[in-house]
């Protein structure tokens, strides 16, 4: 399935490093997403994931609209002719502020001080709050709410805020994303239907009139294996027909478009542990040290060797995959096994489309920037 990816690599020079990115991956998977959720459900993608021009361009095609947390994001949207945008984020400037209410997007307002600076600003618009609340019955990599982070209002300080929302301002709806990377179907489904229970009882309390539950994204993929959340579950999900639910993956709808690939540059043992030392790492691609763990990879066989000296190789074995920054910690994969690899052969790693390029640390050391493929 891969074969596309791995002849575009081959026409690279060597040494070859490189992000590859397939939008026909993405139009299916975003495809595969829609066809799953339920009527009266908006699909965003959240730019964070990748902000690769060409992937936020496809995805603004293939979706309503794009979820955006800074400036420089929300310049790409709006480059991008996105129909919809959504701007979210703890730490928004006045000029963020601002530039959003322009552009035309929905801001989720995350504390009263948020609110208060809007007021300031004579900004008059719909909004939304985004809510921590008491309890979450997700489970994920990351959490969101249910514990003490800087994202949205303490639920128990929620009655205050809105009596003191500043006039101009009008509370639509709530944003509710609870956690990253879910991998359970109906656990997701039902948290959706939680979610829309809440807002309407709270919304019913306060006497708003509302419109919108903005549940946010958290649609996972496991790095480990190639299983994903499976959403066909979302489809059970009743949203009311004065609501509209806006969910905004972007792990799940870019992870699988892209690869990353870097060239072995030297294979070497010390200390009885085996490196392939690469034309790239953690600098590139630094979800797995982010994250704590060993990401797979394939090995894409390179038969030319224009050199004199001899090919260094080696016959199965486990290999750590390293990279070329000078610290130890710039590791991709620990102890994995190859029946064969060479110095000058690719090694591939999946998954990569999201998370990748955009959290790494590019500066350190200066080396060379991948390159970027688009097919």
């Amino acid at each position: 399935m891969t074969d596309h990816i791995t002849a575009a690599l081959r026409r690279l020079p060597a040494p070859r490093c490189a992000y590859v990115y397939d939008t026909a991956a993405l139009r299916s998977r975003a495809a595969t997403l829609r066809a799953a959720l339920p009527a009266g459900t908006t699909l965003l993608y959240a730019v964070k994931a990748n902000g690769h021009p060409d992937v936020i361009r496809t995805l603004a095609d293939v979706c309503d609209g794009l979820e955006v947390a800074s400036g420089g994001e929300l310049s790409l949207a709006v480059q991008a002719g996105a129909r919809r945008i959504v701007f979210g984020g703890p730490a928004k400037t006045d000029a963020e502020l601002a530039a959003a209410v322009h552009a035309g997007a929905l801001l989720n307002v995350e504390s009263p001080h948020e609110l208060r600076r809007l007021a300031a600003l004579g900004i008059h618009a719909d909004v939304c709050l985004r809510v921590n609340r008491a309890t979450t019955a997700l489970t994920g990599s990351h959490s969101m709410t249910g514990t003490p982070t800087p994202f949205g209002i303490d639920e128990t300080q929620l009655p205050q805020v809105l009596a003191d929302t500043p006039p101009g301002l009008r509370v639509i709806g709530f944003h509710l994303h609870a956690v990253s990377n879910n991998l359970d179907g109906p656990a997701h489904a039902a948290f959706l239907t939680d979610c829309l229970t809440w807002a309407g009882r709270t919304a019913q309390r306060h006497d708003l009139s509302l419109r919108i539950v903005n549940a946010g994204g958290g649609l996972g993929v496991d790095y480990l294996s190639d299983a994903s959340i499976d959403p066909a579950p979302l489809s059970s999900v009743t949203v009311p027909g004065n609501v509209e639910l806006i969910l905004e993956p972007g792990r799940y709808l870019a992870a699988d478009a892209g690869w990353y690939a870097a060239e072995v540059l030297d294979l070497k043992t010390t200390h009885g542990r085996t490196f392939a030392v690469l034309r790239g790492g953690t600098h590139h691609f630094r979800l797995p040290a982010a994250w704590g763990y060993s990401h797979p990879f394939t090995v894409v066989p390179i038969d030319d060797w224009p050199h004199p000296y001899p090919r260094p190789e080696v016959h199965d074995t486990e290999i750590d995959a390293v990279g070329e920054l000078c610290t130890p910690r710039d590791v991709l994969t620990r102890g994995q096994y190859v029946p064969h690899l060479r110095a000058g052969d690719l090694l591939l790693f999946g998954r990569a489309g999201a998370y990748g390029w955009d959290i790494s640390h590019h500066e350190f050391l200066r080396h060379d920037p991948p390159t970027f493929v688009v097919l």
